[in-house]
This record gives C-alpha cells, sequence and structure tokens, in this order.
C-alpha cells in the first residue's frame, strides 16, 4: 500500500460545498482505553512530500505520548481520491487517521462525483503548521522581480509556461491564483511529481513554478533558482529578502499551503480531543518547533472547530478558483 515508516517517539456537488461544518456525532456513554495498539496515518499522496516530512516532525512525540506507534501510509491516486476514501470508509475508531492538506482540494476540481463527501466524512482535528509557496525560476530566465515576469508574460502572451505537481495540486491552485491576479496568460504543464516539475524549472525549460518554501529553500540557497515573491501576507522568516505578492502588487496571489490531521467524522469526540490535545503538546516541544521552522512552517493555532471552518473555506475558495479558470471536473 505505499511506502510505509514507523515512528515510536500530519465533492459530491456544490450544495455540499457550502454545508456546515463536519457535525459530530454522539459516542457511547463508555469509550474503552484509547489507544491500545499501532495508529495508521494515511497520506494520500507520494512519499517525501512536504506535509510528509511535517507529519514525521510532529507524529514522533506524539506516538511517545500516547504510548504506541504511529505508522505513516502512503497511498497515492487519483488527486488524493484513493487515500482520501480509505480514510473516509475506515472504521471511527482513531486507529486510522489522514495526514490531510491543502491537496484535499484536488479530488474536488478534478472529479464530479467522489466516493466520499470531503467536508461532511471528514472531521478535522489540528493542524502541524502552514507554509507559504514561492515562486522560483531559473537563473537563466533573467527574472529579477515579479514585475519582470509580469511584463515579459504580457508582452508575449501565451508564450510563457508554468509547472505544477498536477492538475488541481496546490502548486497548480497557487499559480492559477498568481496568473488569475496579475492578468498574464501563460500555458500550465502539469507533471507526475514535484520531483519532476521541479526538475524541469531548475533546468530552464519552465518559466516558473511555486512550489511549498521547504522543498525549494536548498535551490535558492545554492543558486539554482531564483524566488520572486512568496505567496504568505507576510514575508517568510527563512527567505525575509524575498517579497510577499502582495507587496509586489498583487494581493489577490496570496495562497497558503497548510497540513493537518483529520479523522473519519463519526470518531467519538473524546478521541478527537486526545489527539488534539497530544498534537498540541508535541507542537509545543521546543524541538518541534524549532524543527518546523527550519521548514518554513509558522503555527495554525485553531481548535478542531476552527481548523473545520478553515478548511471548509480553504476548500470552497479552491473550487471557486477552479471555476473561474476553467478546470472541468470528469467522472
Amino acid at each position: 500500500m505505499g511506502s510505509t515508516r514507523m515512528f515510536l517517539g500530519v465533492v459530491a456537488g456544490a450544495a455540499l460545498l457550502t454545508s456546515p461544518a463536519a457535525a459530530q456525532t454522539s459516542a457511547p456513554a463508555t469509550t474503552p482505553t484509547w489507544p491500545t495498539h499501532t495508529i495508521t496515518a494515511i497520506s494520500p499522496i507520494g512519499a517525501g512530500n512536504a506535509v510528509d516530512i511535517i507529519g514525521r516532525v510532529a507524529f514522533d512525540p506524539m506516538s511517545k505520548q500516547l504510548g504506541v506507534p504511529i505508522v505513516i501510509e502512503n497511498r497515492p491516486g487519483g488527486g488524493g481520491v484513493v487515500g482520501f476514501n480509505d480514510v473516509a470508509k475506515a472504521a471511527p475508531d482513531g486507529y486510522t487517521i489522514l495526514l490531510g492538506s491543502s491537496t484535499f482540494a484536488s479530488g474536488v476540481v478534478l472529479h464530479k462525483h467522489l466516493p466520499y463527501d470531503p467536508l461532511n466524512d471528514f472531521a478535522a482535528v489540528i493542524p502541524f503548521g502552514a507554509s507559504p509557496s514561492v515562486l522560483v525560476t531559473a537563473p537563466s530566465k533573467g527574472f529579477k522581480s515579479v514585475a519582470d515576469l509580469v511584463a515579459a508574460a504580457k508582452a508575449r502572451p501565451g508564450s510563457l509556461n508554468f509547472a505544477s505537481a498536477g492538475i488541481g495540486a496546490a502548486s497548480h491552485i497557487a499559480a492559477e491564483r498568481f496568473r488569475v491576479s496579475t492578468g498574464i496568460v501563460a500555458q500550465h504543464v502539469p507533471f507526475r511529481s514535484p520531483a519532476e516539475a521541479l526538475a524541469e524549472v531548475v533546468a530552464g525549460r519552465i518559466d516558473y513554478y511555486f512550489l511549498p518554501l521547504a522543498a525549494g529553500i536548498s535551490l535558492v540557497q545554492s543558486g539554482k533558482l531564483v524566488a520572486l515573491a512568496v505567496s504568505t501576507a507576510k514575508r517568510a522568516p527563512l527567505m525575509p529578502d524575498v517579497p510577499t505578492v502582495a507587496e509586489a502588487g498583487y494581493p489577490g496571489a496570496e495562497y497558503l499551503f497548510w497540513g493537518g490531521v483529520f479523522v473519519p467524522s463519526k470518531t467519538p469526540p473524546e478521541i478527537i480531543g486526545r489527539l488534539f490535545d497530544e498534537g498540541r503538546k508535541s507542537l509545543e516541544l521546543p524541538a518541534v518547533h524549532e524543527a518546523l521552522t527550519k521548514l518554513g512552517y509558522e503555527p495554525m493555532q485553531m481548535t478542531p472547530a476552527e481548523f473545520q471552518k478553515f478548511f471548509a473555506n480553504d476548500l470552497n475558495e479552491t473550487v471557486k478558483l477552479a471555476k473561474e479558470v476553467g478546470i472541468v471536473p470528469t467522472d
């Protein structure tokens, strides 16, 4: 079922997209002691992605606190549909959890019919953090700023191209928000993975690319890529000299890449509460906080209810953008 790593010590239709956050169903009067054995955390995208990295950091102390191993299983496929569906259909007993992220929206914008309801089949537990996406280009392109890139795109409409890790992926959505905000015309080139997309950008065969900061910072620092802007409202501490898209004149291009834990919606509230508490303790540990900061992630201090609302809003905004730019879902 994909790669597995063990740690001992993260729409059925338009009407559903406007439904309230997934409600917690009532739990039995008493819940057996939990946990008593291994917890499986399903990641719906390939191994080594940005969310896997922050999941590894946060789950290590969580597993020690809970007294059982947490195993991450990567189950990619269908823009995340395979992994999401496995969690949606899992027993709501706290032993199958989801390492979810902004890529939750991929399945929604790609498919008219999903085997699960993103808003009502999952309950948000805790966000592990959020990272800016960084707009990068190869030095050979000669772009020194966002203004340079936009000017080149407007001088030759349709001549520039941008990469993504696939239609509907976070890198695609970030780039589309940028394209709509700037009013440029550029060609989308989807790849099968972030690694493939990044390699083509470094080689100069792709003009620009949005990717999570953690994945691009070493290439920027080594001079293999040039960072033109970050997608968040504030500058990234790891790239203090790189302006935000708003500072570049395009606040509508802001985009947040986030990751966190979800469970099947009928999971008892006391289990959700325990996962939240242990996750919060883990994130407050100096070593964990330092590790996530070095990866470019900043805390998202939210309760499960606040995270659920944030998730629903993020999903709705992505679906709205997908319609605006003409991403047509298929069966």
